[in-house]
């Protein structure tokens, strides 16, 4: 069975970390962001994974390759111009010699989860689903759009951002699908098609049911506190990953090559070659890329600092994002959820918060 991944968007809302990258191929932790995916796909029993590219499609490939090291075979296929998630379904399908196949798997490219995939599949079967949609539990519904389902999961209707009088479930879709081949004959080909706006209300009553996973873990990465919060959650183990896998004892991973001389406080990943000066401290919840420096007095916690990065002695690096190759000035403060592009130079003693956005141009 394959599984198409939609990764055709921009990244905007994560910008400037996404600025140079497609959301897909930015680290997470220590590896691409979309390696979390395709591990969870493998384990689920998928074995061919097809990624349905638009923005960047060559830096997605140099960062995934051919899928091998997932245990998958990837292939790539790429949109001139957006299609939606409907749109692009149908064009991967086009594209390849011999389609998608009767049934496969279909996922938005920017969520980490643990949902029980190969279950939903199994339960798809046993239904003689035409679609079957993975649904979570949120705590706060009325800013999704929700999934109503009878007791044996077939779906009954859709609300969209409803009023709070409206609200009778907190259900709402996960962004996993398993699909029949028949799906495909409900997308116009050559046009701009919403799945979930035009498909699924089209086969209420036809086929159309969900599986509800209210013990999964789920996370949409779209906006830079919730690639924080997948950072403190794949260091925490709250998410199952090979990534937070590799914590030791301490709660520690730290590649190879590196001198550390100041004081590491788990849970915290270090890439190769990092350099940690004496009386600076990474951690708690500290992402490092390959080849950081962080120099003498300087403090790093729960907090993504990307590969090349320096931190200048005596910084405070709290709650933020470090682009690759970003500079931080001596005594400087970076925190409140920030950003700071690529190659960004923050001078010495400035405070950086409240959100900001620090882009290269700028």
């Amino acid at each position: 069975m394959r599984a198409v991944i939609l990764v055709g968007g921009e990244g905007t809302r994560l910008r400037p970390l996404t600025s140079e990258l497609p959301k897909p191929a930015v680290k997470l932790v220590d590896r691409p962001m979309m390696a979390y995916m395709l591990e969870w796909l493998a384990t689920n029993g998928i074995a061919e994974v097809v990624m349905a590219c638009g923005f960047k499609p060559d830096a997605m490939r140099e960062a995934l390759g051919d899928g091998g090291r997932f245990g998958l075979q990837i292939s790539y296929v790429t949109e001139d111009e957006p299609l939606g998630t409907g749109g692009a379904l149908r064009f991967a399908d086009e594209q390849l010699p011999d389609g998608l196949g009767e049934r496969f798997v279909m996922c938005n490219g920017d969520i980490l989860t643990d949902l029980d995939l190969a279950g939903q599949i199994k339960r798809h079967r046993e239904l003689g689903a035409q679609a079957t949609l993975s649904l979570v539990p949120v705590a706060d519904p009325s800013s999704f759009g929700l999934v109503r389902i009878s007791d044996d999961g077939e779906v009954l209707g859709f609300l969209e951002k409803p009023d709070p009088s409206e609200i009778d479930t907190d259900l709402i879709s996960a962004g996993a699908y398993v699909l029949e081949r028949s799906v495909l004959d409900l997308i116009e080909p050559g046009r701009a098609v919403s799945i979930e706006r035009e498909v699924w209300p089209e086969l209420v009553g036809e086929g159309l049911y969900a599986v509800a996973d209210r013990d999964a873990y789920w996370l949409d990465i779209g906006t830079p506190d919730r690639y924080l919060k997948a950072t403190a959650d794949i260091l925490g183990g709250a998410v199952t990953s090979e990534a937070g896998a590799r914590l030791d004892e301490r709660g520690l991973a730290v590649g190879e090559g590196c001198t550390i001389e100041g004081t590491l406080v788990g849970p915290s990943v270090l890439g190769d070659g990092c350099t940690v000066a004496a009386g600076a401290t990474v951690g708690p919840g500290a992402a490092l890329g390959d080849r950081v420096e962080v120099e003498a007095g300087a403090s790093i916690e729960a907090s993504a600092v990307l590969d090349d990065c320096r931190v200048g002695a005596g910084a405070l690096i709290h709650d933020a994002i470090l682009s690759p190759a970003a500079a931080i000035g001596a005594d400087a403060r970076v925190s409140e959820l920030s950003v700071v592009g690529p190659r960004v130079q923050v001078a010495p003693g400035a405070t950086v918060g409240a959100g900001e956005k620090l882009f290269a141009d700028d």
